[in-house]
């Protein structure tokens, strides 16, 4: 049930290589397709019109078996830059110790529960661990449900959260043949380009509408998720604050706010730890994935203490990989880095010259609508004119496929993939941004 229902394409084909023009690609290529296709069947999906294989990484780099060396202005999983000698000292050191589970004592998952928390407001005060994003929503889910005694849950109407069953259910951008749960309301995402500066007002009164229709349908409200900078709607930043409101509003009808921080949390937004942060609010529950371990399998719910003590109490939870000693070990030395190695600075003042360059281009080009960031979070809208803000998803994909042909790497978001997607490993620099910058710049002029 829904008050916005996405019609467009879903995330997963945003973006997305079709095999039907594989005659293209070269004899090896159409190889290693053929052996995906036959060996991992249909789901498994490629970026790019022209796929990239890769090798090897190191820092803000990918390889392929050429050696030809591609720009990764796309990928936050591995956050502190692809295979960081910490991170590997630290996993190889505790591989060749111990890696076990949680139920044994051990100081390794209580020393670096501490340093987490204390990265997050007081009233954030336990956290449980998984291995996925998709595990943390999902347990984050049950929590909130067994907590209000609610159902309904409200998301953005093109949010991905996840690949569980139950976290499909609240991924509407996955498309129409993964149906929306029955209690799940979509509402359309906050937009200061077409809404204005009162978008967090607007975006307010949407989510006490869906409350409203919830509570007509006999439904209790148990809670709403989003990220802070709705990354699949479109990465939409601006202006920090905006989503205040409607979390008073959810809180204020019994419901709880869970920050998915997948994509904006460890510091990427640049101003703060959790993107949440940027918009004066504490969340009930925050979810954490694959960054907190650079890639190693490890993710986790912070949450107050007060919304997670009758589930813990009443209710056998268990992981058996989740935060063992190698993949916490990992998470340590992601945390220590960004600290050491100052990457909040760091994309604080790399974003700003990147969305500084951005508007520059957006000066010369009538097709590019809007630039928006925070940190190292930056969209770039592309419209078919600027009067009508009509999407233009065929130009910005042409974009993505161009930038890889000169070996810079990004993708597309928003609800027709209107949107490039920049989100580059946390040590990208200045200099890596001048690159990237003038590869863009190039590729607007061409497809002009």
């Amino acid at each position: 049930m829904s008050l916005s229902v996405a019609t467009a394409a879903t995330s997963y084909m945003i973006n997305g290589f079709n095999p039907a023009n594989s005659s293209s690609l070269s004899k090896d290529e159409q190889t290693m397709i053929e052996r995906r296709r036959k060996l991992l069947g249909p789901s498994y999906k490629l970026f790019y019109e022209h796929p990239v294989h890769v090798v090897r990484g190191e820092g803000v780099w990918l390889y392929d078996p050429e050696g030809n060396k591609y720009l990764d202005v796309y990928n936050n999983v591995p956050s502190v830059g692809h295979c960081h000698p910490r991170v590997l000292d630290a996993v190889a050191k505790q591989s060749a110790i111990l890696n076990t589970h949680t139920r044994y004592l051990h100081d390794a998952i209580l020393d670096y529960s501490e340093d987490l928390l204390a990265t997050y407001p007081e009233e954030i005060g336990n956290v449980m661990y998984t291995c996925t994003g998709s595990e943390a929503v999902d347990l984050a889910l049950r929590v909130s449900r067994y907590f209000t005694g609610g159902t309904g849950v409200i998301v953005s109407s093109n949010a991905y959260h996840g690949l569980t069953t139950a976290v499909a259910e609240i991924s509407p951008s996955m498309g129409p043949n993964v149906p929306i749960g029955q209690h799940v309301y979509t509402v359309a995402p906050p937009d200061s380009y077409r809404e204005g500066e009162d978008m967090g007002e607007a975006f307010a009164r949407r989510v006490q509408e869906a409350i409203g229709n919830m509570e007509r349908h006999g439904i209790k409200l148990a809670a709403m998720i989003a990220d802070g900078i709705f990354s699949t709607d479109g990465v939409l930043t601006e202006p920090a604050g905006f989503l205040k409101k409607a979390v008073e509003a959810v809180q204020a009808a019994g419901g709880l706010y869970i920050a998915d921080e997948v994509q904006p949390g460890f510091a990427r937004t640049g101003s703060h730890w959790w993107g949440f942060q940027r918009h004066g609010i504490v969340p009930d529950l925050v979810v954490m994935g694959k960054p907190m371990g650079n890639g190693m399998p490890i993710a986790g719910v912070a949450m107050k203490p007060e919304v997670v003590d009758r589930f813990g109490t009443d209710i056998r939870y268990f992981n058996t990989f989740g935060a063992n000693t190698v993949s916490i070990a990992a998470a340590q030395a992601v945390l220590d880095v960004i600290k050491d190695e100052q990457l909040m600075e760091n994309c604080t003042r790399v974003g700003a010259y990147m969305l500084d360059g951005m508007k520059k281009l957006q000066e010369r080009h009538a097709s590019i609508g809007d630039v928006r960031g925070a940190g190292l979070f930056l969209g770039m809208e592309f419209v078919k004119d600027r009067e009508s803000k009509e999407p233009d998803a065929q130009r910005s994909l042409r974009v993505v496929n161009s930038l890889r042909e000169k070996r810079i790497l990004i993708s597309a978001c928003g609800q027709t993939g209107n949107v490039l997607k920049i989100r580059p490993p946390l040590p990208f620099t200045a200099s890596h941004a001048d690159i990237f910058l003038d590869r863009l710049s190039e590729t607007l002029d061409e497809i002009a």
